[in-house]
């Protein structure tokens, strides 16, 4: 089975989350409002997520070597939907 092209993978997401945590810790533009105590790169980087502002692209190698980019705005929306808005 080929995971749809729409959706994010559980290891999709946390490799988005810890890469633009990452990316944060190291100085990167904030894209969000963020509160003075909250601080923690993570913490943003998962509001960054749940506002669909996550500046990364995502491709796959499916298993024929076939490289497909995921369209990141809409697999952020489909997995807020299928979890309920949680990460």
């Amino acid at each position: 089975m080929i995971w749809p092209k729409e959706k994010l993978t559980r290891f999709e997401v946390a490799r988005i989350l810890g890469a633009r945590g990452l990316q944060i810790s190291l100085g990167a533009p904030i894209l969000v409002k963020i509160e003075k105590e909250d601080i923690e790169p993570i913490a943003i980087a998962e509001e960054e997520f749940k506002q669909a502002k996550v500046p990364m692209t995502i491709r796959r190698t499916l298993p024929d070597e076939e490289k497909v980019v995921v369209d990141i705005k809409k697999g952020i929306k489909n997995w807020l939907d299928d979890h309920a808005g949680n990460i």
